[in-house]
């Protein structure tokens, strides 16, 4: 039976880690670190693109916006939880956390319309390589992007007025390092049938939508690298999508285990953990995936390497 007379959540209060004052300045330090890196990772990888002009292909086009959303991605969440790292806790108001929950859907729903994108030409260049040119071309790249940004306001402005239009009673507490949309369900009272099937409805729009493009791209990527006739060729093909792939395992991986599974019985410290990695683990990763694993970016970073000590 529900309670009676509950009192209706204005503001909420952050508590993860709260439990263990003594891990807070290590864990502070430690995603101070991480985020640092993830700033100069990110960036460094726009300035690259911006610069050498043999990265001026659809590929690092939209590589270069993944690194930008990675940086907003990344920034919604890191000094928030850093802030409850220092305080032991931190206050958000209502129109805070609605405003933090929707700009971490905004810049998480863009991040998987990218890779979905990215994936889609890695199928254009490996199986029709002669027509590349002129399928991805200026337009097709400016209006693909563009499509990905107007897509992610929406599906975040839908997501966020279902979710904060829910009645939020009882506790205001939140053992999480924001505001996202598991731990707000947990604070729900009353009659919320309607808003989660919207939210959900939604989430099945970006999530499984954008892995239903990029595993259909990749299965006719096998098809075609299957075809090639000696196996350096194949390998040789195959090395052009290996950074996409580890990108897309890392973050899809961890958006399916935390969004599109059954929350029952998961404890907040299993939570918490999955979202550690998604906001703060994979931004930082992700330009060491590029840049490590492929042979145009080492060769531009080496050529601005050997431009500074002429200096």
């Amino acid at each position: 039976m529900a309670k009676k007379n509950l009192t209706l959540v204005t503001e909420f209060l952050l508590i993860a880690f709260t439990d263990y004052p003594e891990r807070a300045l290590p864990l502070f330090l430690l995603f101070l670190f991480i985020y640092l890196i993830t700033l100069l990772g990110n960036v460094g990888m726009i300035i690259l693109i911006h610069v050498d002009h043999r990265l001026h292909t659809p590929m690092y086009f939209l590589l270069s916006h993944l690194s930008f959303m990675d940086i907003c991605y990344s920034s919604v969440t890191v000094p928030q939880m850093m802030a409850v790292l220092l305080e032991l806790g931190a206050t958000l108001s209502y129109t805070r956390c609605a405003a933090q929950f929707f700009l971490f859907t905004f810049f998480g729903s863009i991040d998987c319309y990218l890779l979905a994108l990215m994936a889609y030409d890695r199928y254009v260049a490996v199986c029709q390589p002669l027509l590349y040119v002129t399928i991805m071309t200026q337009k097709a790249r400016l209006c693909s992007v563009a499509g990905a940004y107007i897509a992610g306001l929406l599906s975040a402005l839908v997501r966020t007025v279902a979710a904060f239009t829910l009645s939020f009673c009882g506790t205001n507490e939140i053992d999480f390092i924001f505001c996202d949309l598991p731990p707000l369900l947990k604070l729900t009272c009353g009659d919320s049938y309607t808003q989660e099937v919207v939210i959900i409805v939604f989430a099945i729009f970006v999530i499984p939508a954008c892995l239903v493009v990029i595993l259909v791209s990749y299965l006719f990527i096998i098809v075609a690298i299957m075809r090639i006739p000696s196996a350096g060729g194949r390998a040789k093909t195959f090395s052009t999508c290996t950074s996409h792939l580890t990108a897309v395992s890392l973050f899809f991986g961890t958006l399916i285990f935390m969004y599109l599974r059954d929350n029952s019985g998961q404890s907040s410290e299993e939570d918490r953990v999955v979202s550690v990695f998604y906001t703060t683990v994979i931004p930082m990763l992700n330009p060491l995936i590029y840049s490590l694993r492929n042979k145009e970016v080492k060769e531009a970073l080496r050529k601005i390497l050997n431009r500074a000590k002429l200096f």
